[in-house]
């Protein structure tokens, strides 16, 4: 266990301001709302009559309001968490949050029916575009639903679902409820059962067996009210021998008040079967985003998250893989990027259940001005186990003397024949490493979005090449005061 923030004596900075360290990349281009006029609102706070009302207005079968009322006991009766938290969670409000808004139940086939301001919003943010280009199918969340949902003819051809959660329950219900809640049930943690009671849009997913689904399908969540929270719930079913990619984008608009943004994510992945999980956050700085995503490899199967988070009040988050069955593979690749008033607290959970399996963590965050990132790690491997490997890497990069990074891993290995490699380390970028740069040609801003860029360099590799040209429209890194 590590705490480490940045304090040494350095030069003086070379300029009041530095250009954008993470070159053509925009932090901004979420930052506008439209004002709506909401056909279905629950109001402000969070009781039994709001969970009623969002049940009703979905027009679900009993045994989902079922679901929701008990979920919200459980919620009720759940302390905030202490544990793996920060202080920062005793800020939330729960009762001046609006917990579902929406303008239209039904989401539109083509952009053509889509409302005109939500069509402006993701016209904006440049989702149809990428459809068009290299995206096997498109879901585009707006506030509490599905505005947008669509999948290419030779794609559905195939068999492959993909709906929002809403119609995944009323038109597949059988397959949707035999795998709900079981990677993560209702009493995981507060926010699961939060996201439990409340829940609308997200998206389901199954692929059928020995389908491989070339594209990527891609969901998109914008929040554009004010004092809102969002819970979608994400189910991804992958069966026999099925590979899937599924991209997610997470923008929303400054305000002075709180967002709330509360997601559930299950994979399953059944025997010999991949999903890839790839996240690109770029939530506003006043949103709190606490988020539940675990995926379960059976034997011979693989889950892959690859996560980059940018942006947001605070964001807890820890994608996780049970490995179920023999030589299941797991494997968390993540981003952070913590500016001023930013908190990323960020990590991985592997749970090895099965000899022969493999996990694979590898963090890298930046902090910049006073902005603090966190790793938390759980590793475990019980000693009934054999020949199970993990390797952890923790990588800081801290960019002046305030910034900060905090390393909290947990690994439990037992057993003769078990391995484990954890390895952290912590840099700074220097004044001395940009002047020696500019001295070579380069400018201020072009020497640090270098040095960053070179951080981060192996994992934005990772990143399909498309979704990296996403990656630098959504994200701008602003630097203030030293470098140093």
């Amino acid at each position: 266990m590590s705490d480490v923030t940045a304090t040494e004596s350095l030069p003086a900075p070379i300029a009041d301001t530095v250009d954008n360290p993470v070159s053509g990349i925009d932090q901004t281009a979420g930052n506008f709302s439209y004002k709506m006029d909401y056909e279905f609102d629950a109001g402000t706070g969070l009781s039994e009559k709001t969970v009623r009302y969002i049940s009703s207005v979905k027009k679900e079968a009993p045994w989902i309001l079922e679901f929701r009322l008990n979920a919200l006991k459980q919620f009720l009766a759940k302390p905030m968490p202490t544990h793996w938290a920060t202080k920062d969670l005793e800020n939330i409000n729960f009762d001046k949050i609006r917990y579902y808004l929406s303008s239209g139940q039904k989401p539109k086939r083509t952009w053509e029916e889509v409302p005109d301001d939500i069509k402006k919003t993701f016209e904006r943010l440049g989702v149809p575009e990428h459809e068009r280009k290299f995206l096997a199918g498109v879901e585009a969340q707006f506030d509490s639903e599905a505005a947008y949902s669509n999948i290419k003819d030779i794609v559905s051809k195939q068999g492959v679902i993909f709906v929002n959660s809403t119609e995944g329950l009323r038109e597949h219900p059988e397959l949707f409820r035999k795998f709900f809640g079981k990677v993560i049930p209702t009493g995981d943690n507060k926010f699961s059962a939060l996201n439990s009671a409340v829940f609308s849009g997200g998206s389901f997913i199954y692929v059928p067996k020995g389908v491989k689904v070339a594209q990527p399908l891609q969901a998109y969540f914008r929040i554009n009210a004010e004092n809102f929270g969002q819970f979608e719930r994400t189910l991804i079913i992958a069966d026999e021998g099925a590979e899937v990619t599924y991209m997610e984008g997470c923008t929303a608009p400054k305000f002075s008040t709180s967002t709330l943004h509360s997601a559930v994510v299950e994979l399953v992945a059944l025997k010999g079967a991949k999903i890839q999980y790839i996240t690109v956050q770029n939530w506003s700085a006043n949103v709190f985003n606490l988020v539940t995503k675990r995926g379960v490899a059976e034997e011979d199967a693989e889950v892959r998250w690859i996560d980059c988070n940018i942006g947001s009040r605070l964001t807890m988050k820890y994608p996780g893989v049970v490995l179920r069955g023999k030589r299941a593979r797991g494997e968390v690749l993540s981003i952070a990027l913590a500016n001023d008033g930013q908190h990323q607290d960020t990590g991985a959970k592997m749970i090895h259940a099965a000899d022969d399996t493999t996990s694979n963590i590898i963090a890298k965050s930046i902090s910049v001005g006073e902005g603090r990132s966190t790793y938390r790690g759980l590793v475990h491997i019980p000693k009934t186990l054999a020949n199970c490997r993990n390797n952890t890497e923790c990588d800081a990069l801290l960019i002046n003397e305030h910034s900060r990074t905090d390393t909290y891993p947990a690994i439990s290995v037992r057993g003769r024949k078990n391995s484990v490699q954890h390895e952290a380390s912590v840099s700074k970028v220097s004044a001395e490493q940009i002047f020696y740069m500019m001295q070579r040609g380069l400018s201020e801003g072009e020497a640090m979005s270098l040095a960053v860029n070179g951080f981060v360099n192996d994992l934005v590799k990772e990143f399909p090449m498309e979704y990296s040209v996403e990656l630098k429209r959504l994200i701008e890194l602003q630097m203030e005061g030293s470098v140093g």
